[in-house]
């Protein structure tokens, strides 16, 4: 007699709401080493030239591993997958798949227009019950069409995967979860980047589960992430409807630190909160996004932190004067906005030397230089910049009443601290050496610069016999504030930049 089929219920207490995706000549060998951390499993079939050859080793799998529950895919090229055969021949691989102990099997709807409904019957005859699978490599276009589609053949599930080319093309896929996934059928996110919210918050708005790649591997699908970054990142499987959201905004951001330090603070502190990346340079986009996902808070990164000012409800001093904003808060009447780059940098050097009175150089004249410079004019410090482009500096100076200086005038000055805020000695950057050692004329370097962690100038510094402060101590200063103005209750420092120093290594 076939197995039973499976239900949502009886899927979720079996397999929880992650599935990993094992591809390629390493399939099982990837599946094994993903237990027990997860024991739901989607096999690729189409990853290999001879899916057939894998039906052996599948079965044999499966049978030594009866806490698996498996989906079996061999998707056709045409329609984004690997597998070069006709639909009867995916049919026939596939049936074998449920035979072998595949509780579900993914085919594309294109096969069920082409076989027809007896083409699902013959896998649930063999106990597996039927997924129709949709995806768009390219965009999003409308989406209950798709469904609609798919409603001829009953299948058991129905799984929707567009491609978010922005956050309002997530967004679309939210609402289709919100309307069509109450009954638990629905399996839906969005490829991409920009669709990293839909992954990470599918399971909430109604898809029956989401997909992740294994440690340590490539993903199956465009914006596919890592397990442990599912798990433990985002802790996806305890969200719910009660999960504070924050986020990261700006354009890029796919390099971004702030969500492995603002979850691991989420986590340290039992708060039942998740920060996801969102992607865009557009303020009316990014705040329809925050509407719609009731986002309490956010991290602003370049280049919005300009373009939302005109948005803000009220904004605390720091954000008047440098007419920048790097966090939001969600208030009753709009946003409140902040900065917390320059407590960022104030906060470490205060911690390693009275400011009032002190004497600092400051190189470069861009964002955070302007942080830099009405941060410690403000502690009652004597400022000084220094910038290749010259003029720039005198701006700069002359809107903050403090000093420009040239780099032929170094050698007449001595300093209490140097701070670099030049993007000098980030990865893959070319600029000249903003100073030289001869002209480290100070006790302090402070070089805003955190990835790498150890940077030229930090070397450099340190051979010096000068104290130095990491670019790392102003990013996390800066996120420390910010964890405070969302919840109110003081951060878990030391984690949080544990957190990003792992990162970063």
């Amino acid at each position: 007699m076939p197995a039973p089929l499976i239900t949502p219920e009886s899927l979720h207490q079996r397999a929880g709401r992650i599935c990993v995706a094992v591809s390629g000549p390493a399939m099982f060998s990837l599946a094994a080493a993903t237990l027990p951390a997860c024991r739901f499993l989607e096999f690729r079939l189409d990853s290999v030239p001879d899916p057939a050859s894998q039906l052996p080793q599948l079965r044999q799998f499966l049978s030594e591993h009866p806490e698996v529950t498996a989906v079996a895919t061999c998707r056709r090229l045409p329609y984004g997958g690997g597998f070069t055969g006709t639909a009867q021949q995916q049919i026939d691989i596939l049936a074998e798949a449920a035979a072998a102990g595949c509780q579900l099997i993914d085919i594309e709807t294109e096969t069920a227009e082409e076989l027809g409904t007896a083409a699902l019957d013959t896998l649930r005859a063999n106990g597996a019950a039927v997924i129709l699978s949709w995806h768009d490599f390219h965009g999003t276009p409308a989406l209950e069409p798709e469904l609609d589609r798919m409603a001829p053949f009953a299948p058991d599930f129905r799984k929707i995967v567009p491609t978010a080319t922005t956050l309002t093309e997530a967004l679309q896929l939210i609402d289709l979860l919100e309307t069509h996934g109450t009954d638990g059928r629905l399996i839906a996110m969005s490829m991409g980047f920009r669709g990293t919210l839909t992954r990470v918050l599918g399971p909430r708005f109604g898809s029956l589960f989401t997909f992740a790649s294994p440690e340590g591997n490539a993903g199956t699908a465009p914006g596919q992430v890592s397990l442990s970054t599912l798990q433990n990142l985002y802790r996806a499987e305890s969200i719910t409807p009660e999960t504070a959201i924050y986020a990261v905004a700006g354009l890029p951001i796919t390099g971004s630190l702030s969500p492995r330090m603002h979850n691991t603070a989420f986590r340290e502190s039992k708060r039942d909160a998740v920060y996801i990346p969102l992607e865009t340079d557009i303020p009316a986009e990014l705040l329809a996004v925050v509407d719609r996902l009731n986002i309490r808070g956010l991290s602003i990164t370049m280049p919005l932190k300009e373009t939302i000012l005109p948005h803000l409800t009220i904004s605390d001093a720091a954000v008047q004067q440098m007419q920048t904003c790097n966090t939001l808060v969600k208030i009753a009447e709009g946003f409140a906005g902040h900065n917390t780059d320059v407590p960022g940098i104030v906060g470490p050097l205060q911690r390693a030397i009275p400011l009032s009175g002190a004497k600092i150089l400051i190189l470069g004249a861009g964002g955070a230089a302007r942080a830099a410079v009405f941060g410690l004019r403000d502690a009652g410090a004597h400022v000084y910049l220094l910038n290749r482009t010259h003029t720039r500096a005198e701006a700069l100076a002359a809107e903050a009443g403090v000093h420009a200086i040239r780099r032929e005038d170094l050698a007449a000055h001595t300093f209490d601290a140097i701070i670099n805020s030049t993007p000098y000695g980030m990865r893959n950057q070319t600029m000249e050496a903003p100073i030289a050692a001869e002209e480290m004329r100070a006790k302090v370097f402070f070089d805003l610069v955190y990835n790498p962690v150890e940077t030229p100038l930090l070397q450099l510094a340190r051979q010096n016999g000068l104290h130095v402060i990491p670019g790392v101590e102003m990013f996390v200063e800066q996120g420390v504030r910010q964890f405070t103005y969302w919840t109110g209750q003081p951060a878990p420092r030391e984690a949080m930049q544990q957190a990003v120093l792992e990162a970063l290594s």
